[in-house]
């Protein structure tokens, strides 16, 4: 059953937020819309996104999240690029996790780029 909040940390219910991108009926119109997407996928599992999101050339074959990891809470803290009239765009985000009743985090810096006129993931950034 999906969350009734959208998990990206935006103030709209799931369906009507990140839902809509995976459900397919509509893309993602920025770099960072897609980053608060894909961490959307994570927390509900939905790794058939994820995949779909991901640059080709760096897609793994499968991916096997770990279950015992629930994403809970996403903070955006950088943002270049991305927009509507861009081609690039980096996005540098830390998302909270609860791991065997442990909080924890982690910290990115991802690359997205346009590809065939969609914004796909294209990895994480060094530094």
């Amino acid at each position: 059953m999906p969350p009734r909040t959208c998990p990206c940390g935006l103030p709209a219910p799931y369906q009507d937020c990140c839902g809509r991108l995976h459900r397919g009926e509509a893309a993602a119109t920025t770099a960072e819309q897609l980053m608060r997407s894909r961490f959307s996928a994570f927390a509900t599992g939905d790794t058939a996104y994820l995949l779909r999101t991901w640059h080709p050339a760096d897609r793994p074959a499968r991916l096997d999240p770990d279950r015992r990891v629930k994403w809970v809470r996403l903070e955006v803290l950088e943002s270049a690029g991305g927009s509507v009239v861009h081609t690039e765009g980096t996005v540098r985000f830390r998302a909270h996790y609860v791991e065997r009743g442990k909080p924890g985090e982690m910290e990115e810096h991802s690359r997205f780029v346009r590809l065939d006129g969609r914004w796909v993931y294209a990895g994480a950034l060094n530094g």
